[in-house]
C-alpha cells in the first residue's frame, strides 16, 4: 500500500480544515437564516401599520445587534483578566472606604485638639496677610484688599486701630521688633512705617465656638459670608499718614519685613526686585536683583541678616548681609511653580511652600535637594513655622489649613464645619506660640481672620 509522503498529509489536512470551516459558517448562515425567518413570521402574526419593507430591515438590523451582544458575551466568558479586574475593584473599593473611616477618627481628634476660639470681622474685602505684635500689648495685625489694615484685641476681637494711609490693597503687615511700630505693602507701590497706640479692652467671657453640628466637609455659599460692618470697626481709632513712605519700586509692593533690630526694612514687589532700606532716613540701601519673574513674598532671619525672596520664577533665592563687604545670594531651584513663601525656622532650615501644592524643607548648608517634601492636594499659600514646636501651617487655595512636622508628618487639618472655619481661600497663617488663649491665626478671602488655639503637647503625643 502506498505510503502518503508529508506534504501530501499535511495538504489534505488543511483541506479537510478548510472543508470542516466552509460547512460551519453554512450552518451559522443557515441558522441565522431560520432565525430571521422565525421571527418574520412571529411579526407576520401580529397587526402592524409598518410596512413589510421596514419591519425587514428592523429584523435584520436587531439580527445584527444580537450577535454582536453574543459576540461581546463569549469574549467576557473566556477573558482570563476577569477576575483579576474584579479583584483589583474590590481592592481599590476596600482601600477607599477604610481611609475615609480612618479619615473621620482623624478628623474627631483634630477637632478636640484644634479648637475655634476667636472670628476678627470688620474688613470689606479679603484678607491677605495676619501678623502678631512682638512687643506688649500683644495685638494682632490683618492686611486686606480693601485698602486697610486693621489691628485687634485677640482676646475680644474687637478692632482696636485702623490705618487707612494706602490707596491700593494692603497685601503685607509686620510688626516692628520693639516699638508699637508696623510696616505694611501695598499695591500703590508703596511701604509705609506707622506708629500705632492701642489701649487693651476689658476681655469678656469667650463664647464656646467648637460645638459643631453636621459633618466637617460641608459646602457653604458665599451669602453665609461675615458682614463686613458687623464689629463696628468703622469707630475704632484711625491712623492716617505714616511716619515714613518707602517709595522706590515700579510696580506693587507684594511683601515687607523688618531685618534684625529693626533698623532696616526690605521689601518684595511685582517689579521683579527686592529693596533693602534704612528706616531712619528711608534711603534705598540695596536693589537686590536676579528673579526672572514677580516676586511674591519675603521674610527675614529672626536673629541673623538674612532674607529670603520667592518669585513666580518658580525659585527662592537668599541673599546675606552678615558681611557688609559682601553680598552673597544663593538660589534654591525645586519647585514647579510659583514659589508663593519661603520662611526661616530654627537652626539653618528654611521652608518653602507652593503653587505646585507642595511643602519643601531645606537645609541651607545643602542647597541640591531638600531635605523632606510635603505633598498636598492643593496650592500652598503663606506658610508660617512654630518655631519652638517646628510645626509647619499650610494655608490652602481649597479652604483648608493642615499641620505638618519639620519631617513631612503630617499632624492634624483644622476643622471646617457649617459653623466655623474659612469659606474661601485661605491666605495666610501666623503662630503666636505663647498666647494663652490663641497661638494660630489664619485669614483668607472671606474677609476674617481666626484665632485658633492648638493643644500642641497634645498634637504631638497623637503623631
Amino acid at each position: 500500500m502506498p505510503i502518503e509522503s508529508g506534504s501530501c498529509a499535511s495538504a489534505r489536512q488543511a483541506k479537510q480544515k478548510r472543508k470542516s470551516h466552509s460547512l460551519s459558517i453554512r450552518r451559522t448562515n443557515s441558522s441565522e437564516q431560520e432565525r430571521a425567518g422565525l421571527q418574520r413570521d412571529m411579526l407576520e402574526g401580529q397587526d402592524s401599520k409598518l410596512p413589510s419593507a421596514v419591519r425587514n430591515t428592523l429584523l435584520e438590523l436587531f439580527g445584527q445587534i444580537e450577535r454582536e451582544f453574543e459576540n461581546l458575551y463569549i469574549e467576557n466568558l473566556e477573558s482570563s483578566h476577569s477576575t483579576s479586574q474584579l479583584s483589583q475593584k474590590l481592592k481599590t473599593t476596600y482601600k477607599a472606604s477604610t481611609s475615609k473611616i480612618v479619615s473621620s477618627f482623624k478628623t474627631t481628634t483634630s477637632r478636640a485638639i484644634c479648637q475655634l476660639v476667636k472670628e476678627y470681622v470688620g474688613h470689606r474685602d479679603g484678607i491677605w496677610d495676619v501678623s502678631v505684635a512682638k512687643t506688649q500689648p500683644v495685638v494682632l495685625g490683618t492686611a486686606s484688599a480693601d485698602h486697610t489694615a486693621l489691628l485687634w484685641s485677640i482676646e475680644t476681637g474687637k478692632c482696636l486701630v485702623k490705618y487707612v494711609g494706602h490707596v491700593g490693597s494692603v497685601n503685607s503687615i509686620k510688626f516692628h521688633p520693639t516699638e508699637q511700630v508696623a510696616l505694611t505693602a501695598s499695591g500703590d507701590q508703596t511701604a509705609h512705617i506707622w506708629r500705632y497706640i492701642v489701649q487693651l479692652p476689658t476681655p469678656q467671657p469667650t463664647a464656646d465656638c467648637n460645638q459643631v453640628s453636621g459633618e466637617d466637609e460641608v459646602e457653604i455659599s458665599d451669602k453665609d459670608e461675615p458682614d463686613g460692618d458687623g464689629d463696628g470697626s468703622s469707630d475704632c481709632p484711625t491712623v492716617r499718614a505714616p511716619l515714613t513712605s518707602l517709595k522706590s519700586h515700579q510696580g506693587v509692593v507684594i511683601a515687607a519685613d523688618w531685618l534684625v533690630g529693626g533698623k532696616q526694612a526690605v521689601t518684595a514687589s511685582w517689579d521683579r526686585t527686592a529693596n533693602l532700606y534704612d528706616v531712619e532716613t528711608s534711603e534705598l540701601v540695596h536693589s537686590l536683583t536676579g528673579h526672572d519673574q514677580e516676586l511674591t513674598h519675603c521674610c527675614t532671619h529672626p536673629t541673623q541678616r538674612l532674607v529670603v525672596t520667592s518669585s513666580r520664577d518658580t525659585t527662592f533665592r537668599l541673599w546675606d548681609f552678615r558681611d557688609p563687604s559682601i553680598h552673597s545670594v544663593n538660589v534654591f531651584q525645586g519647585h514647579t511653580d510659583t514659589v508663593t513663601s519661603a520662611v526661616f525656622t530654627v537652626g539653618d532650615n528654611v521652608v518653602s511652600g507652593s503653587d505646585d501644592r507642595t511643602v519643601k524643607v531645606w537645609d541651607l548648608k545643602n542647597m541640591r535637594s531638600p531635605i523632606a517634601t510635603i505633598r498636598t492636594d492643593s496650592a500652598v499659600n503663606r506658610i508660617n513655622v512654630c518655631v519652638g514646636q517646628r510645626i509647619i501651617a499650610l494655608p490652602h487655595d481649597n479652604r483648608q489649613v493642615r499641620l505638618f512636622d519639620m519631617s513631612g508628618v503630617r499632624l492634624a487639618r483644622l476643622p471646617r464645619s457649617n459653623r466655623q472655619g474659612h469659606r474661601r481661600m485661605v491666605c495666610c497663617c501666623a503662630w503666636c506660640e505663647d498666647h494663652p488663649i490663641c497661638n494660630l491665626f489664619t485669614c483668607g478671602f472671606d474677609r476674617q481672620a481666626i484665632g485658633w488655639n492648638i493643644n500642641i503637647p497634645a498634637l504631638l503625643q497623637e503623631k
